[in-house]
Protein backbone atom coordinates (compact mmCIF):
# COMPACT_ATOMS: atom_id res chain seq x y z
CA UNK A 1 0.00 0.00 0.00
CA UNK A 2 0.88 3.17 -0.57
CA UNK A 3 -0.08 6.91 0.68
CA UNK A 4 0.35 9.97 -2.00
CA UNK A 5 0.19 13.27 -1.04
CA UNK A 6 -1.36 16.46 -2.99
CA UNK A 7 -1.36 20.11 -2.53
CA UNK A 8 -4.94 19.89 -1.25
CA UNK A 9 -4.40 16.92 0.87
CA UNK A 10 -2.77 16.96 3.94
CA UNK A 11 0.61 16.57 4.80
CA UNK A 12 2.04 12.67 4.30
CA UNK A 13 3.93 12.52 7.34
CA UNK A 14 0.87 12.50 9.17
CA UNK A 15 -0.57 9.94 6.91
CA UNK A 16 0.10 6.15 8.29
CA UNK A 17 -1.02 3.12 6.49
CA UNK A 18 -2.21 1.59 9.80
CA UNK A 19 1.49 0.88 11.31
CA UNK A 20 3.69 3.06 13.04
CA UNK A 21 6.04 4.16 10.38
CA UNK A 22 4.14 6.43 8.21
CA UNK A 23 4.78 6.03 4.55
CA UNK A 24 6.46 8.12 2.22
CA UNK A 25 4.39 10.40 0.20
CA UNK A 26 4.66 9.05 -3.54
CA UNK A 27 6.41 11.24 -6.23
CA UNK A 28 4.57 11.78 -9.55
CA UNK A 29 6.00 8.78 -11.28
CA UNK A 30 4.63 6.78 -9.08
CA UNK A 31 1.46 8.10 -8.85
CA UNK A 32 1.45 7.59 -12.90
CA UNK A 33 2.44 4.29 -12.76
CA UNK A 34 -0.35 3.62 -9.54
CA UNK A 35 -2.82 0.91 -10.67
CA UNK A 36 -6.06 2.92 -9.04
CA UNK A 37 -6.48 5.26 -6.08
CA UNK A 38 -8.47 5.21 -2.90
CA UNK A 39 -9.20 8.23 -1.89
CA UNK A 40 -10.30 8.46 1.90
CA UNK A 41 -11.95 11.58 2.91
CA UNK A 42 -10.88 12.16 6.80
CA UNK A 43 -12.95 15.41 7.15
CA UNK A 44 -16.15 13.55 5.98
CA UNK A 45 -15.11 10.76 8.86
CA UNK A 46 -15.05 13.26 11.64
CA UNK A 47 -18.00 14.66 10.09
CA UNK A 48 -19.82 11.16 10.60
CA UNK A 49 -18.89 10.85 13.98
CA UNK A 50 -20.24 14.87 14.85
CA UNK A 51 -23.31 13.70 13.30
CA UNK A 52 -23.59 10.98 15.24
CA UNK A 53 -22.16 11.83 18.86
CA UNK A 54 -25.09 15.09 18.17
CA UNK A 55 -27.47 12.19 17.50
CA UNK A 56 -26.88 10.61 20.77
CA UNK A 57 -26.07 13.46 23.39
CA UNK A 58 -26.30 13.64 26.48
CA UNK A 59 -24.49 9.73 25.65
CA UNK A 60 -20.54 9.51 24.90
CA UNK A 61 -20.13 8.66 21.39
CA UNK A 62 -16.99 6.47 20.67
CA UNK A 63 -15.74 4.90 17.60
CA UNK A 64 -14.85 1.60 16.25
CA UNK A 65 -11.44 1.60 14.35
CA UNK A 66 -10.74 -2.50 14.42
CA UNK A 67 -9.75 -3.42 11.13
CA UNK A 68 -7.52 -1.14 10.03
CA UNK A 69 -10.43 1.72 10.77
CA UNK A 70 -12.62 -0.65 8.46
CA UNK A 71 -9.81 -0.79 5.94
CA UNK A 72 -9.75 3.17 5.87
CA UNK A 73 -6.16 3.33 7.54
CA UNK A 74 -6.54 2.86 11.42
CA UNK A 75 -3.43 5.36 12.44
CA UNK A 76 -4.78 8.54 9.97
CA UNK A 77 -8.87 7.72 10.99
CA UNK A 78 -7.79 7.70 14.84
CA UNK A 79 -6.31 10.85 14.83
CA UNK A 80 -8.34 12.63 12.83
CA UNK A 81 -11.15 11.41 15.21
CA UNK A 82 -8.82 12.55 18.13
CA UNK A 83 -9.23 16.09 16.82
CA UNK A 84 -12.47 15.96 16.68
CA UNK A 85 -13.61 15.53 19.90
CA UNK A 86 -13.71 11.29 20.12
CA UNK A 87 -12.76 10.14 23.42
CA UNK A 88 -13.10 6.14 23.07
CA UNK A 89 -11.94 3.65 20.66
CA UNK A 90 -12.53 0.02 20.05
CA UNK A 91 -10.27 -2.18 18.36
CA UNK A 92 -9.96 -6.03 17.62
CA UNK A 93 -6.50 -6.90 18.98
CA UNK A 94 -3.40 -5.88 20.51
CA UNK A 95 -1.79 -4.71 17.84
CA UNK A 96 -4.38 -2.29 17.03
CA UNK A 97 -4.54 -1.22 20.49
CA UNK A 98 -0.76 -0.40 19.87
CA UNK A 99 -1.53 1.73 16.65
CA UNK A 100 -4.52 3.44 18.12
CA UNK A 101 -2.40 4.27 21.67
CA UNK A 102 0.33 5.96 19.03
CA UNK A 103 -2.13 7.88 17.86
CA UNK A 104 -4.31 8.88 20.11
CA UNK A 105 -2.04 9.07 23.81
CA UNK A 106 -4.63 10.60 25.96
CA UNK A 107 -7.68 7.94 24.88
CA UNK A 108 -9.40 5.02 26.28
CA UNK A 109 -9.36 1.94 24.29
CA UNK A 110 -11.46 -1.05 24.57
CA UNK A 111 -9.65 -4.64 23.22
CA UNK A 112 -12.72 -6.65 21.90
CA UNK A 113 -11.17 -9.22 21.66
CA UNK A 114 -10.71 -9.55 24.96
CA UNK A 115 -8.23 -11.09 27.74
CA UNK A 116 -5.44 -13.16 27.28
CA UNK A 117 -3.16 -14.41 30.40
CA UNK A 118 0.23 -14.35 28.38
CA UNK A 119 -0.71 -10.60 27.15
CA UNK A 120 -1.38 -8.62 30.57
CA UNK A 121 2.09 -6.43 30.42
CA UNK A 122 0.70 -5.42 26.88
CA UNK A 123 -2.22 -4.39 28.15
CA UNK A 124 -0.54 -2.49 31.29
CA UNK A 125 2.18 -0.91 28.93
CA UNK A 126 -0.64 0.37 26.52
CA UNK A 127 -3.04 1.17 29.49
CA UNK A 128 -6.40 -0.66 26.91
CA UNK A 129 -8.71 -2.03 28.46
CA UNK A 130 -10.02 -5.64 27.44
CA UNK A 131 -13.65 -6.51 26.86
CA UNK A 132 -14.37 -9.61 28.68
CA UNK A 133 -16.92 -12.22 27.97
CA UNK A 134 -16.10 -15.68 29.86
CA UNK A 135 -15.74 -16.39 33.04
CA UNK A 136 -12.40 -18.10 32.78
CA UNK A 137 -11.15 -14.67 31.08
CA UNK A 138 -12.37 -12.77 34.30
CA UNK A 139 -10.44 -15.24 36.36
CA UNK A 140 -7.09 -14.70 34.47
CA UNK A 141 -7.30 -10.96 34.14
CA UNK A 142 -7.99 -10.26 37.91
CA UNK A 143 -5.31 -12.72 38.66
CA UNK A 144 -2.86 -10.26 36.47
CA UNK A 145 -3.75 -7.37 38.13
CA UNK A 146 -3.38 -8.76 41.17
CA UNK A 147 -0.15 -10.15 40.55
CA UNK A 148 1.21 -7.15 39.10
CA UNK A 149 -0.43 -4.53 40.87
CA UNK A 150 -1.97 -3.08 37.67
CA UNK A 151 -5.25 -1.59 38.25
CA UNK A 152 -6.31 -0.67 34.93
CA UNK A 153 -10.64 -1.42 34.50
CA UNK A 154 -12.26 -3.81 32.00
CA UNK A 155 -15.44 -4.17 30.37
CA UNK A 156 -17.59 -6.70 30.68
CA UNK A 157 -19.76 -8.32 27.41
CA UNK A 158 -22.76 -9.95 27.90
CA UNK A 159 -24.82 -11.74 25.43
CA UNK A 160 -28.17 -10.57 24.99
CA UNK A 161 -29.14 -12.84 21.67
CA UNK A 162 -26.19 -12.49 19.68
CA UNK A 163 -25.19 -15.86 20.81
CA UNK A 164 -20.97 -14.95 20.16
CA UNK A 165 -19.05 -13.52 22.70
CA UNK A 166 -20.35 -12.62 26.06
CA UNK A 167 -21.23 -13.51 29.34
CA UNK A 168 -25.10 -15.33 29.92
CA UNK A 169 -27.68 -13.20 31.92
CA UNK A 170 -26.60 -15.29 35.15
CA UNK A 171 -23.21 -14.92 34.69
CA UNK A 172 -23.06 -11.32 34.78
CA UNK A 173 -25.98 -11.21 37.73
CA UNK A 174 -22.97 -12.92 39.53
CA UNK A 175 -20.51 -10.07 39.31
CA UNK A 176 -23.08 -7.55 39.98
CA UNK A 177 -20.81 -7.11 43.93
CA UNK A 178 -18.01 -6.73 42.07
CA UNK A 179 -18.93 -3.65 40.48
CA UNK A 180 -20.79 -2.40 43.52
CA UNK A 181 -17.44 -2.73 45.36
CA UNK A 182 -16.16 0.60 43.88
CA UNK A 183 -12.71 -0.72 42.89
CA UNK A 184 -13.17 0.75 39.30
CA UNK A 185 -12.40 -2.80 38.07
CA UNK A 186 -15.39 -2.92 35.77
CA UNK A 187 -15.88 0.53 33.54
CA UNK A 188 -18.53 -0.74 31.11
CA UNK A 189 -21.07 -2.78 30.57
CA UNK A 190 -21.84 -3.92 27.05
CA UNK A 191 -24.01 -6.09 24.80
CA UNK A 192 -24.24 -6.26 20.89
CA UNK A 193 -27.38 -5.95 18.71
CA UNK A 194 -27.97 -8.62 16.11
CA UNK A 195 -30.45 -7.28 13.56
CA UNK A 196 -30.22 -3.54 14.45
CA UNK A 197 -30.19 -2.15 10.92
CA UNK A 198 -33.65 -3.95 10.74
CA UNK A 199 -36.07 -1.71 12.58
CA UNK A 200 -38.98 -4.61 12.33
CA UNK A 201 -36.89 -6.91 13.93
CA UNK A 202 -38.79 -7.97 17.16
CA UNK A 203 -35.16 -9.04 18.76
CA UNK A 204 -34.53 -5.30 18.76
CA UNK A 205 -36.88 -4.98 21.41
CA UNK A 206 -35.74 -8.34 23.44
CA UNK A 207 -32.22 -7.64 23.63
CA UNK A 208 -33.03 -4.19 24.69
CA UNK A 209 -35.16 -5.22 27.45
CA UNK A 210 -32.58 -7.65 28.62
CA UNK A 211 -30.17 -5.42 28.35
CA UNK A 212 -32.21 -3.01 30.33
CA UNK A 213 -32.73 -5.49 32.93
CA UNK A 214 -29.26 -6.44 33.73
CA UNK A 215 -27.62 -3.51 33.41
CA UNK A 216 -29.96 -1.74 35.55
CA UNK A 217 -27.94 -3.84 38.74
CA UNK A 218 -24.47 -2.41 38.06
CA UNK A 219 -25.25 0.64 39.52
CA UNK A 220 -22.43 3.64 38.81
CA UNK A 221 -21.12 1.32 35.65
CA UNK A 222 -21.14 2.64 32.22
CA UNK A 223 -23.60 1.32 29.86
CA UNK A 224 -23.59 0.21 25.83
CA UNK A 225 -25.68 -0.93 23.40
CA UNK A 226 -26.03 0.47 20.44
CA UNK A 227 -23.88 -0.39 16.94
CA UNK A 228 -23.88 2.17 13.96
CA UNK A 229 -27.64 1.36 13.45
CA UNK A 230 -28.20 0.82 16.94
CA UNK A 231 -28.32 4.99 16.95
CA UNK A 232 -31.20 5.40 15.41
CA UNK A 233 -33.36 3.06 16.81
CA UNK A 234 -33.88 5.70 19.38
CA UNK A 235 -32.38 7.33 22.82
CA UNK A 236 -33.95 4.23 24.84
CA UNK A 237 -31.12 2.01 23.28
CA UNK A 238 -28.41 4.89 23.53
CA UNK A 239 -28.05 4.39 27.07
CA UNK A 240 -24.35 5.95 28.39
CA UNK A 241 -22.23 5.22 25.26
CA UNK A 242 -22.63 4.21 21.50
CA UNK A 243 -20.14 2.54 19.50
CA UNK A 244 -20.21 3.59 15.64
CA UNK A 245 -18.55 1.74 13.69
CA UNK A 246 -19.71 1.20 9.98
CA UNK A 247 -21.60 4.49 9.51
CA UNK A 248 -18.05 6.72 10.44
CA UNK A 249 -17.02 5.21 6.87
CA UNK A 250 -19.90 6.55 5.16
CA UNK A 251 -22.11 3.15 5.19
CA UNK A 252 -25.57 3.65 5.37
CA UNK A 253 -26.78 2.68 8.93
CA UNK A 254 -30.40 2.59 7.78
CA UNK A 255 -31.23 0.41 4.89
CA UNK A 256 -34.79 1.20 4.47
CA UNK A 257 -34.08 5.46 4.35
CA UNK A 258 -31.47 7.07 2.27
CA UNK A 259 -28.16 6.60 4.08
CA UNK A 260 -27.64 10.03 6.84
CA UNK A 261 -23.68 9.71 6.43
CA UNK A 262 -21.42 11.66 4.64
CA UNK A 263 -19.22 9.03 1.76
CA UNK A 264 -16.20 8.38 2.62
CA UNK A 265 -14.15 6.48 -0.28
CA UNK A 266 -13.89 7.37 -3.74
CA UNK A 267 -12.07 4.54 -6.04
CA UNK A 268 -10.38 5.08 -9.44
CA UNK A 269 -8.96 2.52 -11.46
CA UNK A 270 -6.62 3.05 -14.67
CA UNK A 271 -7.43 2.14 -18.12
CA UNK A 272 -4.87 -0.17 -19.90
CA UNK A 273 -6.36 -0.63 -22.70
CA UNK A 274 -9.33 0.30 -25.12
CA UNK A 275 -10.32 -2.21 -27.38
CA UNK A 276 -13.33 -3.22 -30.12
CA UNK A 277 -15.20 -6.45 -30.28
CA UNK A 278 -17.60 -7.59 -33.01
CA UNK A 279 -21.15 -8.48 -32.70
CA UNK A 280 -21.59 -11.87 -31.28
CA UNK A 281 -17.86 -12.23 -29.61
CA UNK A 282 -17.54 -13.02 -25.62
CA UNK A 283 -15.78 -11.29 -22.98
CA UNK A 284 -13.78 -12.49 -20.09
CA UNK A 285 -13.58 -16.25 -18.59
CA UNK A 286 -15.45 -18.91 -19.38
CA UNK A 287 -17.41 -16.41 -22.12
CA UNK A 288 -20.21 -15.59 -19.86
CA UNK A 289 -20.95 -12.40 -21.68
CA UNK A 290 -21.33 -11.50 -25.23
CA UNK A 291 -21.43 -8.60 -27.24
CA UNK A 292 -24.47 -7.57 -28.72
CA UNK A 293 -23.31 -4.96 -30.79
CA UNK A 294 -20.23 -4.00 -32.17
CA UNK A 295 -18.97 -2.87 -28.96
CA UNK A 296 -16.05 -0.69 -27.51
CA UNK A 297 -14.16 -1.91 -24.02
CA UNK A 298 -11.98 -0.26 -21.40
CA UNK A 299 -10.03 -2.88 -19.76
CA UNK A 300 -8.70 -1.50 -16.38
CA UNK A 301 -6.29 -2.43 -13.65
CA UNK A 302 -8.06 -3.82 -10.87
CA UNK A 303 -9.88 -6.92 -9.63
CA UNK A 304 -11.27 -9.35 -7.16
CA UNK A 305 -7.43 -9.23 -5.65
CA UNK A 306 -7.96 -5.81 -4.87
CA UNK A 307 -11.28 -6.20 -3.46
CA UNK A 308 -14.07 -5.55 -6.27
CA UNK A 309 -15.44 -9.35 -5.98
CA UNK A 310 -15.90 -11.84 -9.00
CA UNK A 311 -19.66 -10.90 -8.18
CA UNK A 312 -19.99 -8.11 -9.71
CA UNK A 313 -19.30 -9.65 -12.62
CA UNK A 314 -21.64 -9.17 -16.21
CA UNK A 315 -22.91 -12.07 -17.43
CA UNK A 316 -25.55 -12.31 -19.59
CA UNK A 317 -28.88 -12.06 -18.56
CA UNK A 318 -27.78 -10.70 -14.88
CA UNK A 319 -27.61 -6.92 -13.84
CA UNK A 320 -23.75 -6.26 -13.07
CA UNK A 321 -21.64 -3.38 -10.93
CA UNK A 322 -21.66 0.02 -12.76
CA UNK A 323 -18.50 2.40 -13.18
CA UNK A 324 -18.67 6.00 -14.07
CA UNK A 325 -16.43 6.69 -16.99
CA UNK A 326 -16.55 10.11 -18.27
CA UNK A 327 -19.64 11.34 -16.41
CA UNK A 328 -21.48 8.39 -17.59
CA UNK A 329 -22.85 4.87 -15.74
CA UNK A 330 -21.13 2.00 -17.47
CA UNK A 331 -21.53 -1.88 -16.80
CA UNK A 332 -18.86 -4.75 -16.20
CA UNK A 333 -18.85 -6.86 -19.22
CA UNK A 334 -17.29 -10.77 -18.45
CA UNK A 335 -16.11 -11.43 -15.71
CA UNK A 336 -14.37 -9.84 -13.39
CA UNK A 337 -10.84 -11.45 -12.75
CA UNK A 338 -7.84 -10.52 -10.41
CA UNK A 339 -6.22 -7.87 -11.91
CA UNK A 340 -8.45 -6.51 -14.74
CA UNK A 341 -12.07 -5.69 -15.17
CA UNK A 342 -13.44 -5.30 -18.83
CA UNK A 343 -16.36 -2.29 -18.98
CA UNK A 344 -18.83 -1.40 -21.87
CA UNK A 345 -18.06 2.28 -22.26
CA UNK A 346 -20.12 2.29 -26.20
CA UNK A 347 -22.28 5.12 -25.16
CA UNK A 348 -19.20 6.81 -23.61
CA UNK A 349 -18.11 9.73 -27.03
CA UNK A 350 -15.26 9.31 -28.43
CA UNK A 351 -12.33 10.54 -27.38
CA UNK A 352 -13.70 10.95 -23.80
CA UNK A 353 -11.52 8.29 -22.65
CA UNK A 354 -7.81 7.54 -23.33
CA UNK A 355 -5.77 4.76 -22.44
CA UNK A 356 -3.75 6.04 -18.75
CA UNK A 357 -7.03 7.51 -17.68
CA UNK A 358 -9.28 6.94 -14.70
CA UNK A 359 -12.56 5.88 -14.09
CA UNK A 360 -14.59 5.51 -10.94
CA UNK A 361 -15.46 2.37 -9.17
CA UNK A 362 -16.91 4.09 -6.12
CA UNK A 363 -17.93 7.49 -5.95
CA UNK A 364 -19.75 9.95 -7.87
CA UNK A 365 -22.86 8.20 -7.44
CA UNK A 366 -21.89 4.85 -6.78
CA UNK A 367 -21.82 4.24 -2.85
CA UNK A 368 -20.04 1.16 -1.06
CA UNK A 369 -23.79 -0.31 -0.04
CA UNK A 370 -24.46 -0.20 -3.89
CA UNK A 371 -21.27 -2.13 -4.75
CA UNK A 372 -21.92 -4.05 -1.97
CA UNK A 373 -25.45 -5.13 -3.25
CA UNK A 374 -24.39 -6.07 -6.20
CA UNK A 375 -21.46 -8.09 -4.65
CA UNK A 376 -24.02 -10.00 -2.25
CA UNK A 377 -22.41 -8.80 0.69
CA UNK A 378 -22.18 -5.57 3.09
CA UNK A 379 -20.81 -2.21 3.04
CA UNK A 380 -18.28 -3.66 5.74
CA UNK A 381 -16.73 -6.62 3.71
CA UNK A 382 -16.00 -3.87 0.85
CA UNK A 383 -14.90 -2.08 2.71
CA UNK A 384 -12.39 -3.97 4.88
CA UNK A 385 -11.49 -5.69 1.23
CA UNK A 386 -10.36 -2.78 -0.39
CA UNK A 387 -6.85 -3.88 -1.79
CA UNK A 388 -3.21 -3.34 -0.55
CA UNK A 389 -2.50 -2.48 -4.61
CA UNK A 390 -3.61 1.22 -4.33
CA UNK A 391 -1.84 3.99 -3.98
CA UNK A 392 -4.03 5.92 -0.92
CA UNK A 393 -4.69 9.54 -1.02
CA UNK A 394 -5.99 11.34 2.48
CA UNK A 395 -8.24 14.05 2.48
CA UNK A 396 -8.47 16.52 5.37
CA UNK A 397 -5.87 16.90 8.52
CA UNK A 398 -4.49 13.84 10.42
CA UNK A 399 -2.69 15.89 13.26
Amino acid sequence: MNVISDPKFSDPKNLSPGNDNPAAALGPHELDAAPGILSIDLDAIAANWSSLDSRAVPAECAAVIKADAYGCGLTPVTRRLAAAGCKTFFVATLDEARQARNAARQATIYVLDGFFSNCGDVFAALDCRPVIGDLTELAEWDAFRRNSGWRGPAAIQIDTGMNRLGLTIPEAQGLVPLAQKGGGEIALVMSHLSSAEDLHQASNARQLEAFREIASQFSGVRTSLANSSGIFLGPQFQFDMVRPGAALYGVNPTPEADSPMRPVVHLKARVAQIRSVEKGASVGYNGLWTARRPTKLAIVTAGYADGYFRAGSGIDGTRSADAIVAGQRCQIAGRISMDLIAIDITEVPPGALRRGQFVTLIGDGITVDELAHHFGTIGYEVLTSLGQRFARVYRGEAT
